[in-house]
């Protein structure tokens, strides 16, 4: 069938292809680094507790038929080996479906992490990075072009991520309606990076600006990604540039980039095809098998997008195959963050010798300048951001982490920038007090060096020492 075929999409496919492996080693790495303090048998939500009351069949994962840290770690630099080998090309060296199937094996070993991951792993970037893994594996190499539906099905993907971002922002927080919700965003989003300072301190009537392209990027744009060429290159190409926008202006794991990557399918390079053979008709009555179940699955997520109740970032599927997305549906006008200390005192008053543990990514020390970590994800950083929102966000594990910080667990610490007690010398007590911060002006900032200000709000957990009840 010649239309099953695009070939003058051969180097989307391929850049498309490598990208994402690159974001699938990002994700992989994550996982060796920090999935045992987080998830590991003496972690802060254990897998093997979460399997003792989960089926395989809400959620599929390897790790069903076996449980050790050993064999998670087996698992997540497997998944790191095979992502590095994509990444060099190594599905190109193998029989089309060789490399279909080495595609997918990141996917089904991203997939077992993901559905034991709990709340360390309930973001929309792991799924989408699951749904996006699972079409790509369906692209072919360099025996055939590049087929049309599974073109069409990441520009899907790509839609619904860009149009239901837009939809949930209109229907969510006014200042979306009004432009005015990036006046705070820049300061009190999840984890500021080295330039959301200078982002923050724009303009006003540039904000409203930067509000109003967003609108026409994600409600006007994804529609464009539908209509014959060049348009739907230019609407991909405005979609990057935006997407470049963003990653400029803070941390959001591979959130951002992904999109790229996924903006990629639409955009038609002016390239030569190198010469392919006709595809083969397994590997065309596959992938539009492939192309019917997707589209089936999608009624759910299309129903979510059009409802006034829409939610963001839920799967409909154990497989995580068509899901649905939406980011700041609403945005903080205040931020607030718990900063956690220690000490060594035997009798600890509010003006003893409190040392403050300092995290990776997580505002602390008002004179330390955001950095630069995406596509890195620094799990617990992020999770601090939204327990500062509500308690309730951790609920499940604060209480644990304050054990582990007495206990002087070496694999928690390592989460952490750095610890004020020497190795072998924890704390007696910990506490955690609720700032509120705020970015410094101009003046302030040429005053006291500081790029943060913060003010005591409350007590989060007062002082706390082993044995000591929840």
């Amino acid at each position: 069938m010649e239309w099953f075929t695009a070939p003058d999409y051969w180097l989307s496919r391929l850049l498309l292809q490598r990208g994402l492996a690159a974001l699938y080693l990002v994700a992989f790495l994550a996982a060796v680094r920090q999935f045992r303090p987080l998830l590991g048998e003496r972690g802060l939500l254990p897998v093997p507790r979460f399997l003792a009351r989960a089926s395989f069949r809400e959620s599929p994962s390897l790790f069903h038929a076996y449980y050790s840290d050993r064999f998670f770690a087996g698992c997540a630099w497997a998944g790191c080996a095979v992502s590095a080998a994509l990444l060099a090309g190594a599905d190109s060296l193998l029989p089309l479906w060789a490399g279909i199937a080495l595609w997918l094996v990141p996917w089904a070993l991203y997939l077992s992490i993901v559905n034991v991951g709990q709340t360390w792993y309930a973001f929309g970037w792991e799924t989408l990075l699951l749904e996006v893994g699972f079409l790509a594996a369906f692209l072919g190499n360099d025996e055939v072009a590049p087929p049309v539906v599974v073109l069409f099905l990441l520009r899907w993907v790509l839609f619904r991520v860009e149009f239901g971002a837009g939809l949930i922002k209109l229907r969510g927080d006014a200042c979306w309606r009004k432009l005015t919700c990036l006046y705070h965003h820049h300061e009190t989003q999840p984890m500021p990076g080295p330039l959301s300072w200078f982002f923050h301190h724009l303009p006003k009537p540039l904000h409203r600006v930067e509000v109003a392209a967003n609108h026409f990027t994600q409600l006007v744009v994804p529609v464009l990604l539908f209509t014959p060429q060049p348009v739907a290159s230019a609407a991909a190409a405005l979609m990057i540039l935006t997407q470049l926008w963003l990653i400029l202006s803070g941390n959001f794991s591979w959130l951002n980039w992904i999109t790229v990557v996924l903006a990629l399918s639409a955009l038609r390079l002016p390239a030569d095809p190198p010469p392919v053979s006709a595809a083969p008709l397994w590997y065309e009555v596959l992938v539009l098998a492939v192309g019917v179940v997707l589209v089936a699955l999608s009624s759910r997520p299309v129903l979510n997008m059009v409802s006034r109740r829409q939610v963001m970032n839920r799967s409909f599927d154990p497989l995580r195959l068509v899901n649905t997305y939406g980011a700041f549906g609403s945005v903080s006008r205040v931020r607030y963050e718990v900063v956690i200390e220690g000490t060594a005192d035997e009798h600890p008053g509010e003006d003893g010798d409190w040392r403050e543990y300092e995290f990776h990514g997580k505002p602390g020390d008002p004179r330390r300048w955001p950095r630069q970590f995406a596509p890195y994800h620094l799990r617990l950083d992020w999770l601090m951001w939204f327990a500062a929102l509500s308690p309730a966000y951790a609920g499940e594990w604060f209480g644990r982490l304050v054990e582990k910080l007495l206990e002087d667990d070496r694999d928690t610490l390592r989460l952490l920038r750095r610890s004020p007690f020497p190795p072998g010398a924890p704390p007696r007590f910990v506490r955690a007090r609720l700032f509120r911060y705020r970015f410094t002006t101009w003046r302030e900032l040429r005053e006291t060096g500081a790029c943060w200000e913060r003010t005591y709000v409350r007590d989060f957990l007062r002082p706390t020492r082993l044995g000591t009840s929840r």
